[in-house]
């Protein structure tokens, strides 16, 4: 391990999901000169420097300080941080917890990027391992960083990883990333508010099996048009998943409800008929974790037994209560009208929906559909929310509001709900207005559901 002893580390970006908090704590402990800086203020960030209490740590909040750029020997990016800051071009060495934990964990990787259905890919792939091999972790984009348990682990160790588009961008060309099972889980119109096209958010995801050999295995959706770039230029061994049989000598697909894989000439079963958690695209996740299982050494009959009680994760299709005969799932991290869709689709029930949240330059031209697969609308208010507005009155779909508050917009479904419905809060965009992020939206929406009565 690198000898971080008297280094001046400065953090860029404490935040509040984990990754900034992390590393301080990482450098603090490795005997480093620790300077968190970040643009927001001490009472927004209470809750991760209450985590940091007793290490020695200078702070700069509100604002950043080129010296602590300049003279810093290592700076720490937050992947949300774009390289061409101002700020980082005074830097002499860049990393992010991603690239210090790659650099010297040499143990086996599996990783899982895509716009949609990455957390649960990776939770399920987490859950059905941990019972199968105990000494297997979770971390990346799903809030808990790789540094919060990189000494715990030996070589023998199973690191899952979720990867977002930015984190793979810090690691380009670095040749860190080697994992024995990438996954891309499909590619959707997706933070067009920092990429200039699809194609180069794409091409940002490609860093997954840049660095791949051939021993080590791709898994592209055979649905996704940019599947076909993925499987044609990986140099791992590429294989097709799909929600239907691709006729492909080698591939993973759902007949029905059970999901196989073919591969050296072998079918087998690795997802049962039942699951728990809901949802076809769900099941094509499922689908996912189970094949990645198998490509790692695990058979049928073991997978489908290990993945058999996955609930899912909060936040993603999460079901809260059910009150006077209607239930409340809370599906905050669908922040683009794909993902929304996908959420109204998966219930047989008639679904009372809550959408709308902050515009990051997407199309909305699936509201239509939407509104006609949900029984009826409620609209929280929102840069995005007039786009769908447009969207809905031109194509003369009726909804609700706009209201000014998540309240208001929970209480006006809850009232135009009837017994039996699902009331589904899956916005199609993001939270910025009203909220920190969609976890505190999330978190939100619970508490209020939780507290009706």
């Amino acid at each position: 391990m690198e000898d971080y002893t008297g280094k001046k580390i400065t953090i860029m970006g404490l935040g509040l999901n984990g990754g900034g908090m992390a590393a301080a704590k990482f450098f603090a402990s490795k005997g480093a000169v620790v300077t968190v800086t970040d643009l927001r203020s001490a009472q927004i960030l209470k809750p991760s420097m209450d985590m940091l209490a007793g290490l020695d740590i200078r702070y700069v909040l509100e604002k950043h300080d080129t010296a602590d750029f300049e003279n810093a020997d290592i700076v720490i990016k937050n992947p949300a941080v774009p390289l061409s800051s101002p700020y980082l071009a005074k830097a002499k060495r860049i990393e992010t917890d991603l690239s210090v934990f790659l650099s010297e964990f040499k143990g086996d990787i599996i990783a899982v990027t895509g716009s949609k259905g990455k957390s649960t890919t990776v939770s399920a792939i987490y859950h059905g391992m941990k019972k199968l091999k105990d000494d297997t972790f979770l971390g990346g984009n799903i809030t808990i960083s790789p540094l919060t348990f990189l000494e715990q682990l030996t070589e023998k160790s199973l690191v899952i990883l979720e990867l977002s588009s930015w984190q793979l961008a810090d690691i380009r060309d670095k040749g860190l990333l080697k994992p024995v099972v990438s996954v891309i889980t499909n590619i959707m119109h997706e933070h067009q508010n920092r990429y200039s096209s699809v194609q180069e958010y794409a091409d940002d995801k490609k860093v997954i099996y840049q660095s791949q050999t051939p021993a080590q295995y791709t898994l592209c959706n055979f649905d996704d048009e940019y599947g076909k770039q993925f499987f044609a230029e990986t140099p791992a061994h590429p294989i097709w998943f799909s929600g239907s049989d691709t006729g492909k000598d080698e591939q993973i697909w759902l007949d029905g409800k059970k999901g196989y894989i073919k591969l050296n000439g072998k079918k087998a079963q690795i997802l049962p008929e039942n699951l728990l958690i809901p949802g076809a695209h769900n099941r094509k996740n499922m689908l996912i974790a189970a094949a990645t299982m198998y490509l790692y050494g695990f058979k049928g009959p073991e997978i489908m037994d290990a993945l058999a009680d996955f609930k899912g994760i909060p936040h993603r299709l999460e079901f809260v209560r059910e009150l006077n005969r209607r239930k409340f799932y809370n599906d905050t991290t669908a922040t683009i009208p794909q993902a929304c869709l996908a959420a109204v689709k998966s219930f047989e029930e008639p679904v009372v929906l809550i959408a709308g949240g902050t515009d990051k330059n997407l199309l909305f031209d699936l509201l239509p559909e939407i509104a006609k697969a949900a029984k009826s609308i409620y609209l929280l208010k929102g840069s995005a929310t007039d786009k769908m507005i447009a969207e809905l009155d031109a194509h003369k779909c009726r909804y609700n509001g706009p209201y000014s508050s998540l309240e208001e917009a929970v209480d006006a479904a809850y009232n135009g709900s009837e017994p039996g419905d699902v009331v589904l809060f899956s916005p199609g965009a993001t939270s910025f207005e009203l909220f920190k992020n969609e976890f505190d939206r999330g978190n939100s929406f619970r508490e209020l559901v939780l507290g009706k009565k």
